[in-house]
C-alpha cells in the first residue's frame, strides 16, 4: 500500500512559498507517494434568500487543481499528482483533456486525474452546464478525453459532444489514469467499466467491502483485469492515535487498498510545519 497526503486546501493560504514548501516537504521529508487535491469551483453564500446546506461555503478556500499541481511540478521530482476529485460534467471536456495532458507532460507523467459528477446544482448553474444526466455526461467525457489524448484528429458525434476533425496538441506521452469517486451503483459500474481506479468516500466497513466486491465483479463480466486496478482511500489526522490510526490501515489494506492518504487539515494545524508534523506522525505509524 503506498501512502501519500491531501493537500491542507483551506489552511494553506495563498503565499506561494508555503505551497512550495509544503510540495517539497512532503517529497524529501515525509517521502509521500502521492499527493492529493480537493475541487471546487466556487461556494454557495449560506445566506441567500432561498437557504442553502452543504459540505462548505463560500468561506472555504479551494485552489485551482491544475495551476497548483503545475507549480507543484516544478520544485518536486517524484511525488504523484492526483485529483480527489474533479468535477468532471461541469467542466468542458477538452479544456479539461488540454489541462490533463499539460500537466502530465510539465510533471513527467506524474498525474492521476481522480473525477466525481458533483452534488453542487449552484455551481453547475454558474459554470452553465445543466446538472442533470451529469453521469451520463461524465462516461462520454471519459470516452472523449482518451480519443483527444491519443489521436491526431478525430470524428466524434456524441449525446453530449461534437468534435469535427480535430485534436489538442501536445498530448500526453502515456496514458493518464483517471480514478472515479463515489458509491452509487450506476457510478460504480462505469468506474469498473472505464476507469483505472476507485475513490472511496467512507470508511473500511461492510459498504466499502460490498462496493470493492461489485467493482471486481463487474471488471470480471467484461473480461477486465482486476490486477492493476487502484483503490484510494483517506484517514484523518484529527482525532486519531496511533493505534487507531494502524488498524484503520490495516483494514483498508486487508480490502485490497492500494493508496491511502492522511488528510491533516481541520486538526488546529496552522503552519506549513504544522501539517508536515502531523503527517509524519501519522506515516511513522502506519509504515510500521
Amino acid at each position: 500500500m503506498k501512502f501519500g497526503v491531501v493537500f491542507p486546501h483551506n489552511e494553506i493560504g495563498t503565499d506561494p512559498e508555503a505551497i512550495k514548501e509544503y510540495a517539497a516537504g512532503a517529497e524529501q521529508e515525509l517521502g509521500a507517494d502521492h499527493m492529493l487535491i480537493y475541487d471546487h469551483v466556487l461556494g454557495v453564500d449560506p445566506n441567500r434568500p432561498e437557504g442553502w446546506q452543504g459540505a462548505y461555503d463560500k468561506d472555504v478556500a479551494f485552489h485551482e487543481p491544475f495551476t497548483v499541481f503545475a507549480f507543484m511540478a516544478a520544485v518536486t521530482q517524484t511525488i504523484e499528482f492526483a485529483t480527489c476529485v474533479l468535477i468532471l460534467p461541469q467542466r468542458q471536456t477538452a479544456l479539461v483533456a488540454k489541462q490533463a495532458a499539460e500537466l502530465s507532460l510539465l510533471s513527467n507523467n506524474r498525474f492521476r486525474l481522480g473525477i466525481g459528477s458533483g452534488w453542487n446544482e449552484v455551481e453547475y448553474e454558474a459554470l452553465g452546464v445543466p446538472f442533470e444526466h451529469r453521469g451520463s455526461r461524465q462516461a462520454e467525457q471519459v470516452e472523449l478525453m482518451r480519443e483527444l489524448w491519443s489521436e491526431d484528429s478525430l470524428l466524434f458525434n456524441g449525446r453530449f459532444h461534437t468534435i469535427t476533425h480535430a485534436s489538442i496538441l501536445p498530448r500526453p506521452q502515456q496514458r493518464i489514469p483517471i480514478w472515479f469517486g463515489g458509491l452509487a451503483p450506476p457510478l460504480l459500474r462505469r468506474c469498473a467499466l472505464l476507469g483505472d481506479g476507485w475513490i472511496p468516500l467512507g470508511v473500511p466497513n461492510e459498504q466499502s467491502a460490498r462496493a470493492i466486491a461489485t467493482l471486481r465483479q463487474h471488471r470480471e463480466d467484461h473480461g477486465l483485469p482486476w490486477e492493476g486496478f487502484g483503490i484510494q482511500a483517506q484517514a484523518q489526522y484529527r482525532g486519531g492515535t496511533t493505534d487507531r490510526w494502524r488498524r484503520h490501515a490495516e483494514r483498508w489494506h486487508e480490502l485490497g487498498c492500494s493508496h491511502l492518504a492522511i488528510a491533516t487539515h481541520n486538526a488546529g494545524n496552522v503552519t506549513v510545519k504544522d501539517h508536515l508534523d502531523s503527517a509524519r506522525e501519522y506515516l511513522d505509524a502506519v509504515r510500521r
